[in-house]
């Protein structure tokens, strides 16, 4: 197996690999193999993945790359998918799911030409390893002590239940929102960056950021997080959620708004949705996966003594199913962006569709 320093024709920034010496090379084996994994992924890719570095985090003696791959060449009037993990530091198993699609699209790409073809009708971003300070140092919240997930200007507008919903006390809690006139932190402003070049212009765009450490079931989350009300866009939300289950009719995910679960403060999802849609009239669908940790611990109670036990699986077995379950998902999302026009509601099937959501959704909720 290759090692990360032999890695002289790696489509990274030369630099990431340069500056680093032997002592910073075995710290990262040892507490962040996602970067090597990912950067020995990137350095075997095919000429179709086109690697940039959006942000370095300074952590310790290191500086760590927030990497953005993009893969195909669609232009720029066609749909995008944006694909991200890594955002709370100890769900590892999100950049690890992310990789391992990597890690076929790469491998499928050098004899799937339908897949090339279909890669050149819609623009795929995959973020794998958003947060990486916080995963080299274990912890959900990144180096300064933010949860990065109650990081955006927004505040909720139902009541939130205390911590869990962000709060402003101390970084030494979780949950922490950062300081209210701090702005957002720079992985954010990173992910903020991405977004406002990929999704101006497109005529639709959908978007899954892969979590953990929550539920007995597999979800799909959608906004809103701050309310407790339909978003703009959940009629074409229905569609993708009915055009998924006659699709694969024995799938196992539980599509819900995040709010069903809770309410939260800062939610950076939220934030983006409503950004652009001040700015676009296209559709953005921005999706959560929620993958169902204590599955995990009920299969093996003593995961429950160890802080990354709460949100991966760590038996082999399981881990590699969990790896390969989602890649369904993920190949079916590339390809429903790229023919969102063959499902995408009109303006009357939009109407039933949105009642049909607030009827299955939001019958409990309030102000409907």
């Amino acid at each position: 197996m290759t090692e990360l320093s032999d890695l002289t024709h790696i489509k990274v920034v030369p630099e990431q690999q340069g500056l680093r010496d032997g002592q910073q090379r075995r710290q990262l084996r040892r507490r962040l193999p996602e970067l090597i994994e990912l950067e020995r992924t990137l350095a075997e890719s095919p000429e179709q993945f086109k690697v940039q570095v959006s942000a370095s985090i300074p952590v310790d003696s290191l500086e760590l790359p927030i990497y953005r791959v993009d893969v195909g060449d669609a232009p720029a009037d066609r749909p995008a998918l944006l694909l991200l993990g890594g955002v709370h530091g100890l769900e590892r198993i999100g950049t690890q799911v992310v990789t391992a699609w990597l890690q076929s699209l790469a491998n499928r790409l050098r004899w799937d030409v339908h897949l090339a073809e279909l890669l050149q009708q819609v623009r795929l971003v995959v973020v794998p390893l958003l947060n990486p300070g916080g995963m080299y140092l274990s912890r959900r919240s990144n180096p300064a002590g933010v949860d990065l997930m109650r990081n955006a200007p927004i505040s909720a507008q139902s009541p939130t239940t205390f911590l869990v919903g962000g709060q402003r006390i101390s970084p030494l809690l979780p949950w922490y929102r950062g300081k209210l006139d701090q702005g957002m932190q720079p992985e954010n402003l990173a992910l903020q960056g991405i977004i406002e070049e990929l999704l101006p212009g497109r005529p639709f765009s959908v978007s899954l950021d892969c979590h953990s450490g929550f539920g007995w079931r597999d979800q799909i989350w959608f906004p809103y997080a701050y309310r407790r009300r339909p978003m703009r866009n959940i009629s074409s939300v229905m569609a993708l959620k009915l055009l998924w289950e006659r699709a694969y009719p024995h799938h196992d995910y539980q599509f819900e708004p995040q709010s069903e679960h809770y309410v939260t403060h800062g939610d950076l999802w939220d934030y983006f949705y409503k950004r652009h849609n001040r700015e676009a009239s296209a559709p953005w669908l921005p999706l959560t996966l929620e993958m169902g940790s204590w599955r995990w611990l009920r299969k093996r109670p003593r995961q429950l003594f160890s802080r990354e036990g709460l949100f991966n699986p760590l038996v082999t077995h399981r881990h590699h199913r969990v790896l390969r379950s989602h890649m369904l998902l993920f190949d079916f999302l590339l390809s429903a962006s790229a023919n969102y026009d063959s499902w995408l509601p009109t303006p009357s099937e939009g109407e039933w569709l949105r009642a049909a959501a607030r009827a299955h959704w939001y019958s409990r909720g309030e102000n409907l």
